[in-house]
């Protein structure tokens, strides 16, 4: 069970003006909550709004797989803060295909990239003008996945998308080092969500095992919190993580094999 952490600063993020995409329920909506907490000016986007949606956040529906509704949200959202600091591209989402890889259909394929892995590389380059404009100081955390690190057939389409994204990550805070942008990248692993739990519960079907036995082995014992993705992004968006970019972190309860 996860414990309960102390209190945030809010002083932490007090004048930073953050974006998240992806930021209506899950590990999105946490990140948004954390930010908020933290006293950051935050913009979330999703297709639709849910309950988990924090109400102190401005939200601005959209549909961010597009090139156009990626820029339009980008020039909603700047628009709202006036600028930006913190950029969190946390949009995606997949669906297995038990059957393997060769059932996965082309279509699918398209927009398994469009969503994990495009709609990331185009926020981010709309919003670039802003962040060089805030100058150094400024972070992108791009949510990745366990699954790019140990894929599976039933889900190589989101594996691959999630590949590409930390590859694109890698390169561009590279690229961004000189203008003190840093760019990290956070990979969960078995998080409770609503779109995971769907995930994990057709591989319990297909095993023919109870749901909770598909996050038995994690050795912390527990699956996670989204909330612990939450901190481990709000680290790296502070001033604490000021001398970190281009990293990968897997948060996963140390299930990543090891050799």
């Amino acid at each position: 069970m996860f414990r309960t952490l102390a209190p945030a600063d809010r002083t932490e993020f007090a004048g930073k003006r953050a974006i998240v995409t992806g930021g209506s329920r899950g590990i999105g909506a946490a990140v948004v909550q954390r930010l908020l907490d933290g006293g950051a000016n935050v913009v979330a986007t999703a297709r639709t709004a849910t309950d988990e949606t924090p109400k102190s956040a401005t939200f601005i529906a959209g549909d961010i797989s597009t090139l156009a509704g990626a820029q339009e949200f980008a020039s909603a959202a700047l628009a709202e803060l006036g600028g930006a600091d913190i950029v969190i591209n946390n949009a995606g989402a997949a669906r297995t295909h038990l059957g393997g890889i060769t059932s996965i259909p082309d279509e699918e394929w398209l927009d398994a990239l469009a969503l994990n892995f495009m709609s990331a590389v185009r926020v981010t380059n709309a919003l670039l003008p802003a962040l060089h404009e805030a100058g150094a100081g400024s972070a992108i955390v791009n949510i990745s996945s366990m699954t790019a690190l140990t894929p599976t057939p039933p889900m190589a389409h989101y594996g691959a998308a999630k590949a590409a994204l930390n590859a694109y990550s890698k390169a561009l805070a590279f690229e961004l080092a000189p203008a003190g942008i840093r760019v990290t990248t956070v990979s969960p692993g078995n998080v409770l969500t609503p779109g995971a739990d769907a995930i994990r519960q057709d591989f319990a079907d297909a095993a023919g095992v109870p749901l909770a036995e598909i996050t038995a082995n994690i050795p912390l014992g527990r699956p996670g919190d989204p909330r612990d993705i939450a901190e481990a992004v709000a680290f790296l968006a502070s001033d604490r993580a000021q001398w970190v970019s281009g990293v990968n972190l897997s948060i996963d309860g140390g299930e990543l094999p090891v050799v």
